[in-house]
């Protein structure tokens, strides 16, 4: 026990803004929709110095193939030039 350290475990969502000295990225196929790029990058920026992926590689090429959230539908356009 003197080796075990406390740890935490949030969604890539919560930890936007934050980074963490280490972070664990669990990838599988079993919720393939949301294996999106921009929620890998989001990951692995959170980390200040250990970033590791655990799961299988289909699930991480297909994250990274996945681009599908860069389009966002706001209507921000539409919204600014009504007023």
């Amino acid at each position: 026990m003197d080796e075990v350290s406390l740890a935490y475990a949030t969604s890539i969502h919560k930890s936007q803004g934050s980074e963490y000295p280490a972070v664990v990225i669990p990838l599988t196929m079993q919720h393939y929709t949301l294996l999106e790029r921009n929620l890998i990058y989001t990951a692995v920026t959170r980390a200040k110095k250990l970033v590791t992926i655990i799961g299988q590689p289909k699930a991480l090429g297909m994250a990274v193939k996945n681009r599908k959230s860069n389009r966002r539908l706001t209507k921000l356009a539409i919204r600014i030039t009504e007023k």
